[in-house]
């Protein structure tokens, strides 16, 4: 992500959720405010560019994806909740609206967004635009991954570190480096028991096979003519093994085949999850 500028994945990650909403039936991830976050709350199919209702088998598994990732980090925080954890924190938030739609009592569960400081001041300028208030159980965190640590950016927020917190990571660690997400993680992990993250990652492309990887190029030039180059990528078992050893005792890594038999059985769309990337789910 450009310095000045905030983050173009972002914006798109956004359209995606929004059009979700309208053009995919049954929804798998349901935002009653992803129209309204993109200024197309009253006539989408006009106000959106037409370019973000293709119908191509690429546009198909990327908006299956991130409807995918999200549902289970909603669902991750439900259990949580129901686990007596009152504390959670969206990393690499964007234009998340979790907080905004919230239905918990605002004394039982807080939300901490964290973000980028640039892509964080846009957001702040799109909720006023949208006219959506900002709820008193929420705090802003402007947090840069590669100039300071998760810990420091939410010693600032007041978070309470001696209680259980739950995480979602969406969309993040493609683009930063190594050592910035396994010290998120090893953070996370050292958290009181009944805290737990879930987040997505990408496989590495050693491990596609000649489609795969052909797709992957492809996404990996996009990304990176935006300005927001794929950096890190993960082998599952490497991972999962890493995880354990960083004290994590709970872990469900979602691959393709698992995130659709949960969700996108019986479809008779081409809304199906494709081969790029996993959605891990790990419990302290």
């Amino acid at each position: 992500m450009k310095e000045s500028c905030p983050s173009v994945t972002a914006l798109r990650v956004a359209m995606r959720r929004a059009v979700h909403q309208i053009i995919d039936h049954p929804k798998i991830f349901s935002d009653s405010l992803a129209l309204r976050i993109v200024g197309a709350e009253k006539e989408p199919e006009k106000q959106l560019d037409p370019k973000w209702f293709e119908q191509t088998p690429l546009e198909y598994r990327l908006r299956a994806f991130l409807a995918a990732r999200s549902r289970c980090a909603e669902d991750g925080l439900t259990d949580a909740i129901n686990r007596g954890v009152r504390q959670y924190v969206v990393l690499g938030a964007g234009l998340d609206t979790f907080a905004y739609r919230n239905s918990s009592p605002a004394d039982t569960l807080h939300v901490f967004e964290v973000d980028h400081p640039t892509t964080q001041a846009w957001k702040r300028t799109r909720l006023e635009e949208a006219g959506i208030p900002i709820p008193r159980n929420l705090t802003f965190c402007p947090v840069d991954f590669e100039s300071e640590t998760l810990e420091e950016g939410l010693q600032r927020a007041e978070l309470d570190t001696r209680k259980g917190i739950f995480f979602s990571w969406l969309g993040v660690t493609p683009y930063i480096t190594s050592s910035a997400i396994t010290t998120t993680l090893r953070f996370v992990a050292s958290l009181p028991a009944g805290s737990g993250i879930v987040f997505d990652y990408m496989i590495s492309p050693s491990l596609l096979n000649p489609i795969q990887r052909r797709v992957f190029d492809g996404l990996a030039r996009r990304v990176a003519f935006a300005g927001e180059p794929f950096q890190t990528f993960f082998d599952p078992s490497l991972l999962k093994s890493s995880l354990l050893e960083m004290g994590f005792g709970s872990i469900e890594d979602l691959g393709p085949e698992e995130l659709n038999a949960r969700y996108f059985q019986g479809r008779t769309d081409e809304l199906r999850v494709g081969s790029l990337s996993h959605v891990m789910n790990a419990r302290v």
